[in-house]
């Protein structure tokens, strides 16, 4: 393909999830060969179902998708599909291709390499699930650059990934050659490398196309909404002084009737030229997780615990960590060596080296969300932590993380992973825990409510343990101790 040939064209694409729900309308723009895409828009605007549509796992309702003849797209979803966790290393890579690879060995071993993800031992026939969630993040990336696509769609790929992880995936997406297009909230990550902005805006359900970074497209789209403001004020007093004046010659009758009778017709046209506003996403409101009553003492302490070294063995350390009331404690290290491992066996009360007080509650916070129960709508499974039911609390408390309407009623496991995320929050809210651990919270997260998740955290009372790779998060949080895995 030449440089300047069109990888994608959208001509006029509509979509809509039912009659209730449009989302994209006469949508138009084109991704050329080489492009390097940051996508933009508020929580619903419809990323996630633009790359559907892109991949064609979608249909739009009209309008044309025109693909370049023999493209191959490949996406990095947010998470592995949980029926792919049981697959060894050989058959996830295996799964992403529609017949048989053979010698695919060489193939699995060019793309770990590529991002980072290589060890002293065969990964080959390794669980999916054995890897912490930032190796599992660089082998969903990984299957993605495995089918060696034209077109190259990343959802979010910095969530769990530590600062190496995130500098090497920059580093490849520098010096990638094919079109890139990126769903993500970090602003350092997409200005190193995003040439453009597809922009979509939630109130006309179109597709504006920027050029610029993530920054430049930011700044463009705030000095776009002062001015709307300023033509909305400035038409707001045209159409008052209006009416006020056709009032008052229709009071007059005669030819006066006619000239209110125009004036009407003016307020109506001024009324239409008014354009929608663009508005922030709804931000949750500040919270507070109540700790469990009457701590006291010691509530969780940890003289030793195990790491895995350069080449997979475990490592014992000591440690020294006494956790009272109020204590906050940051646990540090890179991607697997044992961090989400460690906090789990804490949870579980079968971490060897550490010792919980009998009787403390713990919140766990999981980075895939897996102690919340899939199978149970939102209302079930806040009922259920909450210990003594208290309806008019539980939606209280839920509404606050924008839970409300049709959302309490919905499966947890047909949320999307932001709203898995605030329901987790609200689940330790009701739960009142003594020790909070918390394994990277700003995952999936939308960076507006992050400053509000933070200052609950840094306030919190009783005991927490925080892992968190977003050094920006951590510096909004009081940490009373730190435990740095890798020293």
């Amino acid at each position: 393909m030449a440089r300047e040939e069109s990888v994608i064209h959208f001509e006029e694409v509509s979509f809509e999830y039912g009659h209730n729900k449009p989302i994209l309308d006469e949508v138009d723009f084109t991704l050329r060969r080489g492009m390097k895409m940051a996508v933009m828009g508020q929580n619903g605007a419809g990323k996630s179902t633009l790359f559907a549509l892109m991949t064609g796992a979608l249909t739009p309702e009209s309008g044309e998708i025109n693909r370049s003849h023999g493209m191959k797209v490949a996406t990095a979803a947010q998470v592995i599909p949980r029926e792919k966790m049981a697959l060894t290393v050989r058959d996830f890579f295996s799964s992403y291709f529609d017949t048989k690879v053979y010698d695919i060995d060489p193939k699995i071993d060019a793309v770990l390499e590529v991002v980072n993800l290589v060890g002293h031992e065969k990964l080959h026939d390794r669980l999916v699930q054995s890897f912490s969630g930032g190796q599992q993040a660089r082998l969903l990336l990984a299957s993605a650059l495995i089918q060696d696509p034209d077109l190259l769609l990343l959802d979010e790929p910095t969530n769990n990934l530590d600062t190496s992880g995130i500098a090497h995936l920059t580093k490849f997406l520098v010096d990638y050659d094919k079109t890139v297009v990126v769903i993500s909230h970090d602003a350092e990550f997409l200005n190193a490398f995003t040439t453009g902005v597809l922009y979509l805006d939630v109130f006309t359900r179109k597709v504006e196309q920027y050029p610029g970074n993530y920054t430049d497209v930011e700044r463009d789209i705030l000095i776009r909404i002062e001015k709307e403001n300023r033509k909305n004020a400035q038409l707001a007093k045209k159409i008052q002084d209006n009416k006020d004046k056709a009032n008052f010659f229709a009071q007059k009758g005669g030819k006066m009737r006619l000239v209110a009778k125009k004036m009407r017709t003016e307020v109506e046209e001024m009324e239409e030229a008014k354009v929608d506003v663009r508005k922030e996403d709804k931000v949750i409101r500040p919270f507070i997780i109540p700790a469990q009553a009457e701590l006291s003492g010691t509530v969780f302490s940890l003289t030793s615990y195990t790491v895995l070294g350069a080449k997979g063995k475990p490592i014992e350390k000591k440690a020294n960590i006494n956790l009272r009331k109020n204590n906050h404690l940051l646990l540090r290290g890179p991607n697997g060596i044992g961090k989400s491992t460690l906090l789990e066996a804490i949870a579980r009360g079968t971490a060897q080296g550490a010792t919980l007080t009998e009787g403390v509650k713990v919140g766990y916070y999981r980075q895939d969300f897996s102690t919340l129960d899939f199978g149970a709508t939102v209302f079930d499974a806040l009922m259920k932590v909450m210990g003594q039911p208290d309806e008019k609390r539980l939606r209280s408390v839920a509404a606050s993380f924008l839970i409300t309407g049709d959302v309490i009623g919905t499966k947890i496991g047909s949320l999307s992973e932001g709203q898995k995320g605030l329901v987790a929050f609200a689940s330790l809210v009701l739960e009142r825990p003594g020790l909070l651990i918390l394994d990277e919270p700003t995952n999936h997260i939308n960076f507006r409510h992050l400053p509000v998740i933070a200052k609950a955290l840094s306030e919190f009372e009783g005991a927490m343990i925080l892992v968190s790779h977003v050094p920006e998060f951590v510096s909004q949080i009081r940490i009373d101790d730190i435990l740095d895995l890798e020293k």
